[in-house]
């Protein structure tokens, strides 16, 4: 039986990877840098590839100028984005069945917080898995092990969603049901480990998942 729902953040809840993109993609527009948007899409959701995003720039590039630009412009587009689609049914279908639910995040503590008290989900959160807060990051399963063991589960006992293919096989390792919503910039990742592969959230209900799956 499913006891606890847990969901990846960047690009599952809020597209914010697109958003980051798009930010590196505006310095190099305003600075007249040719920008290699599939390069940038090939480093989403791989936080163990080595990737240089200013190297277009040049060695004698102002780097800390440069991410102080992007990170202004991120913010101003990060407001801008709305809760993806299906989360909100997710959350709220947990609560009615009163499913536990958490976060397992490679983003920082600050960073999820941050984003989901600005969106009013903060308080849809019993726990927070997040970057730094287990000895390895996705694709090793210790974040979602840190929830299940917060919630004394075993993994068949929950269900996680992904939109990564690194963050999906974390999920898998830790033997959790996985759910994988690919966004925009992860739409070319490898799922083919995931049990169900949808378009966005909003194409399945709670109901089909725990009909689905059984331990």
């Amino acid at each position: 039986m499913i006891h606890a729902l847990i969901f990846d953040f960047d690009g599952l809840i809020l597209d914010t990877e697109s958003a980051q993109i798009a930010a590196y993609a505006d310095v190099h527009a305003a600075r007249g840098v040719p920008f290699d948007r599939k390069l940038f899409e090939r480093a989403v959701g791989h936080g163990e590839l080595a990737f240089d995003p200013w190297r277009a720039f040049g060695p004698g590039a102002n780097r800390a100028a440069l991410e102080e630009e992007r990170r202004a412009r991120n913010h101003m587009r990060d407001l801008q984005l709305p809760v993806l689609p299906g989360v909100m049914a997710l959350l709220d279908g947990a609560r009615t069945l009163g499913l536990r639910v958490a976060l397992a995040s490679k983003s920082p503590r600050e960073h999820c917080q941050r984003h989901l008290g600005r969106i009013g989900l903060l308080s849809r959160f019993e726990f927070l898995a997040c970057r730094g807060e287990t000895p390895l990051p996705k694709p090793a399963p210790d974040l979602y092990q840190l929830v299940l063991t917060q919630f004394g589960l075993r993994g068949f006992q929950a269900i996680a969603f992904e939109d990564s293919h690194t963050g999906s096989l974390a999920a898998k390792r830790a033997h959790l049901w996985c759910v994988a919503a690919p966004g925009p910039s992860t739409a070319h990742h490898d799922f083919r480990h995931v049990d169900r592969l949808l378009p966005t959230l909003a194409d399945c209900t709670l109901e089909e998942l725990l009909a689905e799956f059984r331990p």
